[in-house]
């Protein structure tokens, strides 16, 4: 599936799914569903994605039912049909906000997760997962603005495939961390490189406000059963900037899982952003400037679009 949450004019976030270019209503396919089958009173739906992802397998089967239902009804009465039952809505009618706009802890990140990324900044390739974090307050939701702060003259780019974690725990093996794994989605680790280099460290230079752009959809992990297979590109104002394959990461994303959990309990919703390939800004003298639009693409996730501003 491609969950989204999503909103309607004002009204609060829902809990969707991406079917070719229409948003379904997942609560509201769940309740048609149980009155077909003569419930006198439906179950909730997971209100929110941190609630879906909860909810383990059988929140995720509720959510599978209801896409089945809504391909069904789309195909027999078309968009309008299910914009009519209030069941679903053309893509452009609605704001897609990030899968998980608020997350319940700060992100996970690598650092120098490529090999060439690594070269590319003057470093040698780890000979182990770096790990640093940004705070959820960063998250920023597809189409948002990325703000170009006063604090910095050095605003860069980095195309990440960030994972979330569906059933938590601590010590898990490398063998197992893929079923930890309840989906996938894009991250836009935007950085600004002199407070990184002012402050010693990556964490302010990465959490500044909306420094973390995330979506546009969360692909459920059975869609993506192998990480490494995925092409990931950047382009800026149409022009591609980065170019790779997640089969290049140093440490898989089973070993990054495998590795922060030691002796660290990992809890459902969590996100790991699993680190960027060579070609940023920083490397090839191009940093961002203000009316930039950047598109982050991984294959078969979709596109994170942002634009930068002004402060």
């Amino acid at each position: 599936m491609r969950l989204v949450t999503y909103r309607r004019g004002r009204a609060r976030p829902r809990v969707g799914a991406m079917v070719g270019e229409v948003v379904l209503d997942l609560a509201a396919l769940a309740a048609a569903l149980a009155r077909e089958a003569g419930a006198a009173r439906a179950r909730p739906f997971p209100r929110t994605m941190l609630e879906l992802i909860a909810g383990g397998t059988p929140a995720l089967e509720r959510a599978a039912a209801a896409v089945e239902h809504g391909r069904r009804l789309l195909e027999a009465h078309g968009v309008e049909g299910l914009v009519e039952r209030g069941l679903g809505a053309p893509a452009g009618r609605v704001r897609l906000e990030s899968p998980i706009p608020r997350p319940p802890r700060n992100v996970f990140c690598l650092g120098r997760n490529y090999r060439e990324h690594a070269a590319e900044r003057g470093a040698e390739a780890p000979a182990h997962p770096v790990f640093f974090t940004k705070v959820p307050e960063a998250v920023l939701p597809p189409g948002g603005d990325i703000v170009y702060h006063a604090c910095t003259r050095e605003l860069d780019y980095e195309v990440e495939l960030a994972v979330v974690i569906g059933a938590g725990g601590r010590d898990i093996p490398a063998a197992r961390a893929l079923r930890h794994v309840f989906g996938y989605t894009i991250v836009n680790d935007v950085t600004a490189r002199d407070l990184q280099k002012r402050h010693g460290q990556w964490f302010k230079g990465k959490s500044l406000d909306t420094f973390c752009p995330m979506g546009p959809v969360l692909v459920t992990a059975d869609e993506i059963p192998d990480p490494q297979t995925l092409a990931i590109t950047l382009r800026v104002n149409g022009e591609t900037r980065q170019a790779s394959h997640t089969s290049k990461m140093i440490f898989p994303v089973a070993e990054c899982i495998a590795v922060l959990s030691e002796g660290l309990t990992l809890l459902p919703g969590d996100v790991i952003a699993t680190g960027t390939p060579e070609g940023v800004g920083a490397a090839t003298g191009r940093l961002l400037r203000v009316g930039d639009r950047v598109e982050a693409e991984i294959e078969r996730i979709g596109v994170l679009a942002n634009r930068v501003v002004a402060p």
